[in-house]
């Protein structure tokens, strides 16, 4: 019966990981992340007039990367966005104490789910993975801010390409 699993799950592709190869990620340093819904449904709000106004579900994602430094004490926030499907945001790992992105954006959209399926909406899921992008310099920072405040404005122009184009 093992044998059969194991020859059975040989014919799954590997995904290739979306992380830097042999990078610690619980490095002091900031990252640039992008998570997005699942299916890319648009469940946080509507972008009118060039603002993002978020519903419930979006006050939820806000509420909640907000919460992030109280919850990890040595992570701090900076700029970020919640669009209709996916948010933007900048993490800042302050100190070497092993907490890693993963663990801080598991943490998040865990959180964010459970709150959501309270309020009623159980076909909530988000995409399996994130992306994410180490910042290494200021003119990488202003870049990335930026691209999150103007994603608002954008969001017509690029809607129907990836989310973080910049």
């Amino acid at each position: 019966m093992k044998q059969d699993y194991i020859s059975n799950n040989e014919a799954f592709p590997k995904r290739k990981s979306l992380r830097l190869r042999d990078y610690n990620y619980s490095k002091e340093n900031w990252y640039y992340i992008t998570i997005c819904v699942d299916k890319m449904q648009m469940f946080f709000g509507e972008i009118h007039s060039e603002n993002m106004i978020r519903n419930g579900c979006g006050n939820i994602v806000a509420d909640n990367w907000s919460y992030l430094p109280q919850h990890f004490t040595t992570v701090l926030i900076d700029e970020f966005i919640v669009m209709p499907n996916h948010l933007h945001g900048i993490i800042i790992i302050n100190a070497n104490d092993n907490i890693t992105l993963g663990q801080i954006v598991r943490f998040l959209k865990a959180r964010t789910t459970k709150l959501i399926h309270d309020a009623g909406f159980s076909n909530f899921k988000w995409q399996r993975n994130y992306f994410e992008h180490v910042i290494r310099n200021e003119s990488d920072l202003y870049n990335i801010r930026s691209y999150i405040k103007q994603n608002p404005l954008r969001w017509h122009l690029e809607k129907n390409e990836h989310v973080s184009n910049w």
